[in-house]
């Protein structure tokens, strides 16, 4: 079930906010409402991983006991349980995403016939893994009380809104929320919209960036001209953008509209002025996981930083897939960010930023070919058509035709990366604080536009197939 179906908004939605806000009346019958309707939105999938996810959140559940009792009196004991627990919770992952990946190429560099299992890959292992490791590390940091209550561990593991693709919320962030959260009109509107623009973004700019990408990367690269590969890979660079903050932007909404305050996850990345700042503001909550839960521990910047670096960036592109592209997606940024730390740093802040800004998106999207193509010879040819050694023509005959029907959707997916809905936003903030009368204005109009959003994107839902988001896979 995917947020931008029919049957998660009219249908499963719907019956959650009648359960939770009518028919619940404690907090502990609200907790009980959204513990079963996640694990029934997990189970419309993949209902056999279930149980998958029960032991994953229990190992890490009792493991959190026994640090607790001892971290005070008995450290070893307490470091035992933590390794043990965090070390279960990664072999699952690993078991599951990347143990055929290894040993496939342990097999072919070494000659051997070891076993493919064969499993397919969990949805949102990768995120919930991480997340049951955040709650029992900051446990043994004494940054967060231990959970005595399984369900209610359960439930921060499995609440819906975050489940399949994010953001990572660490438990610290909502613990205080699982038994004392705010709920009134205003939030909960908050919400509403922010579900809608997530919703928009999917059903509309995600999806058409990700049809008109599809048509020139996934075809014959050998036909591909030099114009229809920089169109195919710009549209592709809207579209996962569009599609994963589409998620974050549904899931930080519905986290509102049940009282939870998740963290932001994108912060207009593609007007960064460096890619260190890209990655400030992209993914945030994985690069806040890797900084806190990886580096830091590693020794962060205090010692072997650069080696520190290596490991964060390839686990990084190994968390998004156990294939070779993502792993040189990964040593890619790697190696961008060590020449800014290093050396380009200084120069970068003291260019006009529209220099660093050109930069930065065209690294960006050099990085976003290595995670398209899994496939290494497709990903050497794209990039000889891209970087026009190819020989291939530098424009073709459906080219022009492509980019003149799709130019309106261009101009208003470029405008829609920047904050410019931001300044309208503050502007009629500013407007409503002025008098009654026009605060009433713009909040009529602000239902108005959520209405006339919630047209749009119910007929683009209708009118499209069925298009789960790029980050489930992961």
């Amino acid at each position: 079930m995917v947020f931008s179906s029919l049957i998660f908004i009219y249908l499963f939605l719907a019956i959650t906010l009648i359960l939770y806000f009518f028919a619940a009346r404690s907090i502990q019958q609200k907790n009980a409402v959204l513990l079963i309707m996640s694990l029934f939105f997990y189970a419309w999938g993949e209902p056999k991983w279930i149980i998958l996810m029960l032991i994953s959140t229990a190992v890490e559940y009792f493991g959190a006991i026994v640090v607790d009792a001892y971290k005070e009196e008995n450290k070893a004991v307490a470091k035992g349980a933590l390794g043990i627990s965090v070390s279960v919770a990664l072999l699952f992952l690993f078991i599951f995403k990347y143990f055929d990946f290894f040993s496939f190429n342990f097999s072919s560099i070494f000659g051997t016939n070891l076993r493919i299992l064969g499993l397919t890959l969990p949805i949102g292992i990768s995120f919930y893994t991480f997340q049951t490791i955040t709650y029992i590390v900051d446990v043994y940091r004494g940054k967060a009380d231990v959970q005595r209550s399984y369900f209610r561990l359960l439930l921060y593991v499995s609440m819906f809104p975050q489940l399949i693709a994010g953001p990572i919320v660490k438990y610290v962030d909502v613990e205080k929320q699982l038994t004392s959260r705010k709920y009134n009109g205003r939030k909960a509107g908050e919400g509403i919209y922010r579900f809608l623009i997530g919703l928009t973004k999917k059903a509309i700019f995600a999806n058409i960036s990700g049809e008109v990408a599809s048509l020139y990367l996934d075809g014959d690269l050998a036909e591909l001209s030099f114009v229809g590969a920089w169109i195919g890979i710009l549209s592709y660079t809207l579209q996962i953008y569009f599609d994963f903050s589409a998620y974050s932007d549904m899931a930080i909404g519905l986290g509102k509209i049940f009282g939870f305050d998740y963290p932001e996850n994108f912060n207009y990345p593609y007007i960064a002025k460096s890619v260190s700042d890209f990655w400030k503001r992209w993914h945030i909550s994985l690069t806040t996981f890797f900084r806190e839960y990886l580096y830091i521990p590693l020794g962060g910047n205090r010692k072997h930083h650069v080696l520190n670096l290596l490991l964060v960036w390839a686990f990084t592109g190994l968390w998004h897939g156990a294939s070779w592209n993502f792993i040189l997606w990964g040593l890619y940024f790697y190696v961008l960010l060590v020449l800014e730390r290093l050396f380009i740093g200084d120069f970068l802040e003291k260019i006009p930023a529209v220099f660093g800004r050109f930069y930065t998106i065209l690294m960006v999207v050099y990085g976003w070919v290595f995670f398209y193509f899994d496939d290494m010879d497709r990903l050497k040819s794209f990039f000889k058509v891209l970087l026009g050694w190819s020989g291939n023509e530098f424009i073709g005959i459906s080219d022009k035709t492509v980019f003149v029907n799709h130019i309106l959707f261009f101009i208003l997916a470029v405008i829609a990366v920047t904050p410019v809905s931001q300044l309208i936003k503050k502007y009629f903030i500013k407007l409503a604080e002025k008098n009654k009368t026009t605060g009433l204005l713009c909040d009529i109009s602000l239902v108005v536009s959520a209405l006339f959003l919630f047209f749009i994107d119910t007929a683009a839902v209708v009118g499209s197939t069925y298009n789960p988001f790029l980050y489930f896979r992961f």
